[in-house]
């Protein structure tokens, strides 16, 4: 494709202003993927202020047939957020939108741009007495239109749901560069298809999302954590069926990491707190209510004394304070900071029903041993919701990077082989991108594929959105 790049850029410039519009110079921030693994060459970056900006420049590249890469806080794990290595696409950025448009107390909401980092968020929900629920390791650096372009998770879907879930509507530019209002506060809302949720979780490809009205809750009274060490998956599943029982809808968080992971953290991170023995598995727990503190601890106490009678568990540990708490979600957060210390691996982010993921970890975990000896798996996740980062190191001593070239894909054939025979997914949150592109061409139904292909085509009939993303670019009639 040959691009006039003189006129390219001129035509952005007057969309965005000059300043707004970068061409040269190191463009790594956002040319480049933060696993490192995906580096591409845009013809621009270009920093819109406002969503008429956005429009604008859609309307420009329609008009100069220039495909568009819509980025967020850049780090997603699928490579969907960054530029191909063509110099020919436009890398738009969504940072400078970063205000908070309103909180809307008496319904519950909140109304933010999507460049907006999610902890800017949570923290304009606190300053109103109230609280956003969608929680990540990297809500520092994310942005709310990157969480809803990938549907994403974290530690609390257990509860409150992904971020689908929280999402009441939104505002989105289309690929024709019109701007559709559906930041909507209502709970319900039944006139017709529900275009919000097309566009949460398309990672870019259908419309570029600029603004969202998101669900917030009232703060909880009181929030206890805990950390419990056990012997199995197989426990912990046990533990956490206990739990839904005992606590209810006070069960917010239960995280679940493997021996290895929790290695790492200690190897690379070692001034971070180690409160229990190492065990095979170890169990992060948090509830939150609206009882006393006191109330709260007293039940939390009965549910672990009696996991402990029944062998469920073999040693807990419940914060005192909200800083032993905030200690005990930093060695659960700080596992995919070490690992990538520790080099280059085969990541997996995979559901499963949680039924089944005990014999899928056990048998997995086996297949991998025989076929790889000495492999290393740094198993950790979300057990409460069947989400799980099942991630592959290569073993003691192994060049990390020739590893991951010359295993990936027969690892990757035998984890996701797993996960389908167990009924479960390939991607849970973290997308598909261009990592798992051709994989879901395998993994989902001819009919599934046929209807996303429709709805691309509707709604992007020239492929300028996020070309080969999430769906590989069809030669031919769709």
């Amino acid at each position: 494709m040959t691009v006039d790049r003189e006129a390219a850029l001129k035509a952005l410039a007057a969309a965005v202003g000059a300043d707004q519009v970068l061409s040269s110079g190191d463009l790594s921030a956002w040319e480049q993927d933060w696993r490192r693994r995906w580096r591409g060459k845009a013809l621009a970056v270009v920093r819109p202020g406002n969503t008429a900006e956005v429009a604008a420049v859609v309307r420009a590249c329609a008009a100069l047939d220039l495909s568009l890469v819509p980025q967020g806080g850049n780090t997603g794990l699928v490579g969907g957020g960054v530029p191909d290595d063509s110099g020919t696409q436009v890398l738009l950025t969504l940072q400078r939108m970063n205000r908070i448009r309103a909180v809307d107390a008496a319904n519950l909401a909140i109304t933010a741009e999507a460049g907006c980092v999610l902890q800017a968020v949570q923290q304009a929900a606190t300053a109103r007495g109230l609280m956003f629920p969608l929680s990540l390791a990297a809500e520092g650096s994310c942005t709310l239109g990157g969480n809803l372009a990938t549907n994403a998770g974290g530690t609390q879907v257990l509860r409150y749901g992904n971020a689908r879930a929280l999402c009441l509507g939104l505002e989105v530019v289309t690929a024709d560069g019109d701007v559709w209002d559906g930041l909507s506060g209502l709970r319900k809302d039944n006139t017709g298809y529900d275009l919000r949720d097309l566009f949460i979780g398309s990672e870019g490809t259908l419309g570029i999302i600029t603004a969202a009205t998101m669900v917030l809750v009232p703060q909880p009274a009181a929030i206890t954590t805990a950390m419990a060490a056990l012997n199995s998956v197989r426990d912990a599943v046990a533990l956490l069926e206990l739990a839904r029982a005992r606590l209810g809808a006070g069960l917010t968080g239960f995280e679940v990491m493997g021996r290895f992971a929790l290695d790492l953290v200690a190897k690379h991170f070692p001034a971070l707190p180690a409160p229990l023995p190492q065990a095979p598995w170890t169990v992060l727990l948090e509830q939150s209510d609206n009882e006393g503190q006191a109330q709260a601890r007293h039940r939390f106490e009965a549910l672990l004394g009696d996991a402990l009678e029944r062998g469920l568990i073999q040693d807990a540990v419940v914060a005192e304070t909200l800083a032993q708490s905030q200690g005990l979600w930093h060695v659960r957060e700080s596992i995919p900071l070490a690992q990538s210390q520790e080099g280059l691996n085969i990541k997996h982010d995979i559901a499963l029903p949680v039924s089944a993921v005990a014999d899928f970890v056990e048998q997995t975990n086996a297949a991998l041993q025989a076929h790889l000896p000495g492999v290393r798996l740094v198993d950790f996740g979300h057990l409460g919701d069947g989400n799980l980062h099942y991630n592959v190191q290569a073993p003691p001593g192994d060049d990390a990077a020739r590893f991951l070239a010359e295993q990936e894909h027969a690892v990757n054939r035998m984890v996701y082989d797993a996960v389908q025979r167990f009924g479960g997914s390939i991607s849970a949150e973290h997308g598909v991108g261009q990592l798992k592109r051709e994989e879901i061409v395998e993994r989902k139904s001819a009919v599934a594929l046929a209807l996303m292909r429709r709805i691309k085509q509707a709604l992007d009939p020239h492929n300028r959105l996020n070309p080969d993303r999430v769906l590989a670019t069809q030669r031919g009639p769709v």
